[in-house]
């Protein structure tokens, strides 16, 4: 759960640095705990800063190409400068708010392929700046999250993937500079659609739930997408019957395009 590496930046004989999680299991809202461990050199040595924070690699595109990017969305540093004594052992523990609108990387104990999320750990001394591998976390659905992936597992939809994008959502509370996308196989009672994939946009209140459907080209005609937003209370959501009511949406919408 934790990682040790030298600190190329201190040189032979310097200090190394290990990043401990007490639990690596959270939810968006919820709290990364763990404490970072500095072992003395064979030289007293000065520390400038400590950091750690919460990183994401994301996909971005860029005209018909797409690469991949590490974007640090959470930044905290962990008190002020400070000296690390020869053989001596430092240790900083921490505590970083997950925010809501942080993705989940776990679906019913099944881990989702390619959503890389994680602590990171950065040390400067002496004007250099030395950053760590990530430490992976496990992101679990909100309760109102995993009600709508329940529901959409209900009707017959099948996982396919999921990933995480640079860009903003219109019309949400999106403030994190990227978001999430988790795309379901449709049914064949849904037999002119091809893929739905949702996205979550989380405060502390409640959250946004944008759909985007994928229709089967050349059945009707050319393929084209559907979207729907709708907004879910974090703390009220269990007063509806979700699987009746995105039913009811592709229903209604499969009627209107005449794929059903």
């Amino acid at each position: 759960m934790g990682f040790k590496k030298l600190l190329a930046s201190l040189g032979a004989g310097g200090a190394t640095v290990e990043t401990v999680l007490s639990e690596a299991n959270v939810v968006p809202g919820g709290v990364v705990q763990g404490e970072v461990r500095i072992q003395g050199g064979s030289v007293d040595q000065q520390i400038e800063a400590l950091s750690v924070g919460l990183q994401a690699r994301v996909e971005v595109e860029g005209g018909d190409q797409e690469h991949k990017q590490d974007i640090e969305f959470l930044k905290v540093r962990l008190g002020g400068a400070f000296e690390v004594k020869a053989g001596a052992v430092h240790v900083v523990p921490f505590g970083l708010e997950v925010p809501w609108e942080t993705p989940v990387t776990s679906v019913s104990g099944q881990q989702l392929h390619g959503m890389n999320i994680g602590v990171v750990t950065e040390l400067e001394i002496a004007r250099a700046v030395d950053s760590g591998d990530l430490d992976p976390i496990n992101v679990h659905p909100l309760p109102a999250q995993q009600a709508i992936l329940d529901a959409f597992i209900g009707l017959g939809f099948r996982f396919k993937s999921a990933d995480m994008e640079r860009g903003h959502i219109r019309g949400t509370r999106q403030k994190l500079p990227f978001y999430q996308e988790i795309e379901f196989f449709a049914p064949q009672q849904y037999r002119g659609l091809n893929q739905v994939e949702v996205s979550f946009v989380a405060d502390e209140r409640e959250m946004d739930v944008v759909l985007e459907m994928d229709k089967k080209p050349g059945l009707f005609g050319e393929g084209s997408d559907s979207f729907r937003a709708f907004k879910v209370g974090l703390h009220d959501f269990h007063t509806t019957d979700w699987a009746a009511y995105l039913n009811q949406w592709l229903a209604e919408v499969g009627g209107r395009r005449n794929w059903l």
